[in-house]
């Protein structure tokens, strides 16, 4: 039995003290202890050293004491196992070297044995559920298809991911079957996650917000959902997309348990937006974490009661920024465990 459950009591709606609190890309470049091991290992083999992963996840909980721990790897593996060369510079970010630019190259890409390919992963949560020791609850989390797909075509990371999108638009047949390839392998991939103790898994759709309300439909909702509805009777999904509030109303009528807003949409309008019934989560601006202190408890404080304490769950509005002083990160999770009191 989890000795903190709070975080799974929002997911399903129930009343709670206080709302439970983390932050995406906790486990990362803020902290020192982070640091010390980018230095002597590259990115991928931290992801693929289960013991590597492990260490990385639990050195928030150590530190700052979040309601959650989400597992240290990246949404890039996924299209690796799926024989898309990735490589990752630091500075630079993603790198796909040979993009997929033809019905030819989609055909090259495919579904993969996930236990063969991502086993390190599955180890990764094994063992991280054995350091955490009951404390607090693990979460999975896998890049959205369209996400995925922005990289294995754009070939890097992109302000408007032009290539990627014009790709989808005079390729519709070539599109729609990677995006199918990459939501098949994720369906496979989270459920093992599952499998391995995962207490809820994240849909990151990071790039969601590139694509108007009618194209998001057909080139990302629609990838999402069938994950969602794959996964909901085994566990809670939450589902993040950055940008993408006029999509609240149809994820809202999903089956996720909860939706991720990022910090240009109120707690108002995502309230109003989603429904009113579905817990959310977010959605204070990274950046505010270079505030000072008091102002930083005095704003999580206005933002839980904008939000409302009960089917919440207090989060960044998108990760963690690199630069952000330890102290504040850890006022930030601190300022919700004092709300109320």
């Amino acid at each position: 039995m989890l000795k903190n459950d709070l975080f799974l009591k929002a997911l399903k709606g129930e009343t709670v003290q206080r709302p439970p609190v983390w932050m995406m890309r906790q486990a990362g470049r803020y902290l020192p202890e982070f640091r010390e091991l980018r230095d002597k290992y590259d990115f991928f083999t931290r992801c693929e050293t289960p013991e590597l992963a492990a260490e990385i996840t639990v050195q928030p909980i150590r530190r700052i004491a979040p309601d959650a721990a989400i597992l240290f790897s990246d949404i890039l593996v996924v299209p690796r196992a799926m024989g898309i060369h990735v490589e990752l510079k630091d500075n630079l970010g993603p790198i796909i070297p040979n993009p997929i630019r033809s019905l030819e190259d989609v055909h090259k890409v495919y579904v993969p044995d996930v236990n063969e390919t991502l086993g390190y992963v599955f180890d990764a949560v094994k063992l991280t559920k054995e350091m955490l020791n009951d404390e607090v609850p693990l979460i999975g989390f896998a890049g959205s298809p369209w996400t995925i797909f922005c990289y294995a075509v754009e070939g890097k990371g992109s302000k408007s991911f032009d290539t990627a999108k014009g790709f989808c638009f005079s390729n519709p047949v070539a599109a729609h079957t990677l995006l199918q390839k990459i939501t098949d392998t994720t369906i496979l991939y989270l459920k093992e996650k599952v499998k391995s103790g995962v207490n809820a898994v994240q849909i990151f759709d990071s790039w969601g917000g590139m694509l108007s309300p009618v194209d998001y439909q057909e080139f990302s909702w629609k990838y999402i959902n069938q994950i969602v509805d794959a996964l909901a009777d085994i566990t809670p999904v939450i589902v993040f997309g950055k940008g993408c509030w006029f999509a609240l109303g149809d994820m809202g009528k999903s089956r996720a348990s909860a939706l991720g807003v990022d910090w240009t949409c109120s707690a108002r309008n995502a309230r109003y937006l989603s429904g009113g019934n579905i817990t959310l989560q977010g959605n204070f601006d990274p950046s505010r974490l270079l505030s000072p202190i008091p102002t930083i408890k005095k704003m999580v404080h206005e933002m839980i009661d904008e939000f409302g304490k009960d089917k919440y769950i207090v989060n960044l509005g998108h990760g963690i920024l690199p630069n952000i002083p330890v102290d504040h990160a850890k006022a930030f999770i601190d300022a919700v465990k004092e709300y109320g009191n």
